[in-house]
């Protein structure tokens, strides 16, 4: 991990090493990333370290999308393309998980995220929605909800576009 983050600022590419606890620590000490997690909470280091887990880091760098091609060349070049892997994640939003995030970019609390999450039913559709959010303390006039509802109807449209080009893709 070091060595590929020392590339990418070698080459003024831009990077940043997340991992979950404990491991922000060793991404510290490796110079993986340059934030101190010991300033911020106490980590038990030990649990990284420990014969019990027998299992290596668990360490992701994220590197700019337009130049991210460089550093898996370098990496392919140094260790082999039989030795490199690349893993991504893609979030699929559903409707309740689109409407819980949604309402906490548009400010809402954790609370009435969840209340404004619930009122999503799967088997009565969008038909019930004004009067689902009624019952939830909401005004379905409201004008941010009116901007909300239809980016989370977007969020969870997307997923199933990309699995409908994925599939159509994958079969050409």
């Amino acid at each position: 991990m070091h060595d590929i983050v020392a590339f990418a600022r070698s080459r003024g590419i831009l990077c940043q090493g997340a991992a979950p606890r404990p491991t922000p620590r060793v991404c510290y000490c490796l110079g993986v990333t340059s934030v101190d997690p010991q300033r911020g909470a106490a980590l038990l280091f030990e649990r990284f370290i420990s014969r019990e887990r027998n299992e290596p880091p668990d360490i992701d760098i994220d590197f700019e999308h337009e130049r991210r091609e460089e550093v898996l060349q370098y990496v392919y070049g140094k260790y082999g393309r039989e030795r490199a892997a690349l893993a991504a994640t893609v979030i699929m939003y559903r409707p309740r998980s689109a409407l819980r995030d949604l309402g906490k970019a548009f400010g809402l609390s954790l609370e009435d995220s969840g209340r404004l999450a619930s009122t999503m039913q799967w088997w009565d559709g969008s038909a019930a929605m004004a009067e689902r959010l009624r019952e939830a303390g909401f005004d379905p006039q409201a004008a941010w909800l009116q901007r909300l509802l239809p980016l989370a109807q977007e969020l969870v449209a997307f997923r199933a576009s990309r699995a409908t080009s994925r599939s159509t893709s994958e079969g050409s």
